[in-house]
């Protein structure tokens, strides 16, 4: 059986991949900071539940450790955890943005790749977004074109780039970023845009159930590569 590690998974994106990968039969740990609610998401979709904050590096730990005292093997991380950073353009803002969108990946990534080693078939996506991709923020017939947030598409250019490093550095492992679409999620709200969390989850779930022959290093959405 597979096993799959999702961050930020108690809502969104997050938990409709959960939902769709247990479908096809994946042992599923959410990992999310607050505990109440990832429990409660885990409880609904009958996932396992770690507690991980991707900005606090026992908090992954912890949570890899646990995962790997129990099924001695990561096959899928998906690094789908993530902050919109709108508001204030200052340090503060900047350091969580990255911290949580960046940063946040090295942090599971490094934790992770001991488990992930021990797969016959490992897999890692991140859950990145066009919003960090030059082409699209100016281009003025896509979505990302108008939206004000540049920690936000800077924070995810960043994902992209450590997503084709660690493709180089780790052969054996698949690495892929996705634009999963423009999505109706709390994070969006605020721009009344997307479609249903369930539909771009399926972009997700397409990358994260790839073969041995897939693609790696790549930044694709659901029609393809694309440039950035």
């Amino acid at each position: 059986m597979t096993v799959t590690l999702i961050t930020g998974a108690n809502k969104g994106i997050g938990f409709e991949t959960a939902k769709q990968l247990l479908e096809l039969g994946h042992t599923v740990y959410i990992g999310a900071r607050d505990a109440e609610r990832g429990e409660k998401a885990a409880a609904a979709l009958g996932a396992r539940f770690v507690q991980l904050d991707v900005t606090d590096d026992a908090s992954v730990s912890g949570a890899l450790a646990t995962i790997g005292a129990a099924e001695g093997r990561l096959d899928v991380l998906i690094n789908n955890a993530g902050v919109l950073g709108g508001g204030a353009l200052d340090g503060p803002t900047a350091l969580r943005v990255f911290d949580t969108n960046a940063v946040g990946n090295v942090r599971v990534t490094e934790a992770a790749l001991p488990l992930l080693h021990q797969s016959s078939n490992p897999t890692v996506v991140t859950v990145s977004s066009s919003a960090g991709s030059f082409w699209a923020v100016t281009n003025p017939d896509r979505p990302e074109y108008g939206l004000p947030l540049a920690l936000y598409s800077a924070s995810k250019a960043a994902a992209t780039m450590l997503t084709v490093q660690y493709a180089k550095s780790y052969p054996g492992i698949r690495f892929n970023a996705v634009e999963p679409g423009t999505t109706a999620t709390d994070m969006t709200a605020a721009f009344g845009i997307g479609r249903s969390p369930e539909e771009s989850a399926r972009v997700v779930v397409r990358f994260a159930t790839l073969d041995a022959n897939g693609p790696t290093g790549t930044f694709q959405d659901e029609a393809g590569e694309l440039p950035w």
